[in-house]
């Protein structure tokens, strides 16, 4: 019997070069995602980044952290994989109230938005509080000031918002749509005219042109494809 039929091959990660480490180093030793701008000032180097990166993403895809961009900026993740494990590791100190969930909800689908724009669309006025635990969190911020008399100011999510749902863009959220086959929303009781405006809505219309580009892309490599045989 020849032994060497029975041999496995293994495949062992590949290592890593100089500029590599130096990117996880700081990428692991920084307090916060950081930009490609970010990473560059740290780095010193002329190395491509953007490759550097996907490197180490593709390095670290299956194993318990993962490196992840979120709104253009990257950092080191537990895996999503572990998402249920991990709970069981950690307990919440103290759950959002429900009109804080629902102002977060209103910030985030029509954003930017005013205080009595969310009393208005809630239907009821604020608890005190409600809207300065959202900006503790810092998953909401001061967005300007709304160009009507008084000039109130607007509020909108930020990026650490998307990164603590590990949503990568805003689009990612269900629509009014799926919100209304899934149960979650009134239909007869939403004006679809106002809601996802402002953010949100520019994020969907920005999809549906790459949608009817890359349409129009495919449609044309078609017609030379057949002009071609």
């Amino acid at each position: 019997m020849n032994k060497k039929n029975n041999l496995k091959l293994l495949n062992f990660p590949s290592k890593m070069n100089e500029v590599e480490k130096k990117v996880e180093a700081i990428l692991f030793s920084a307090a916060e995602p950081l930009d490609l701008e970010a990473i560059k000032d740290r780095l010193q180097s002329k190395s491509n980044l953007r490759k550097i990166l996907e490197s180490l993403q593709h390095h670290y895809n299956e194993r318990g952290i993962n490196l992840v961009c979120i709104s253009n900026k990257w950092s080191f993740r537990t895996s999503s994989k572990l998402t249920k494990f991990m709970q069981l590791q950690t307990s919440t100190q103290k759950k959002l109230s429900k009109a804080t969930i629902e102002t977060l909800s209103i910030i985030v689908y029509h954003q930017p938005v005013t205080r009595s724009e969310i009393e208005e669309i809630r239907g009821v006025s604020f608890a005190t509080g409600t809207l300065e635990i959202l900006l503790k969190l810092n998953w909401v911020r001061p967005s300007g000031r709304k160009n009507v008399p008084g000039k109130p100011l607007q509020y909108e999510t930020t990026d650490d918002f998307l990164s603590h749902f590990n949503i990568k863009k805003l689009t990612d959220l269900p629509n009014i749509e799926e919100l209304q086959s899934a149960g979650l929303i009134d239909s007869s009781s939403v004006d679809s005219s106002i809601f996802g405006t402002g953010k949100f809505y520019q994020e969907q219309e920005s999809e549906k042109k790459e949608n009817i580009y890359s349409n129009i892309d495919d449609m044309l490599n078609r017609s030379l494809n057949k002009e071609d045989e």
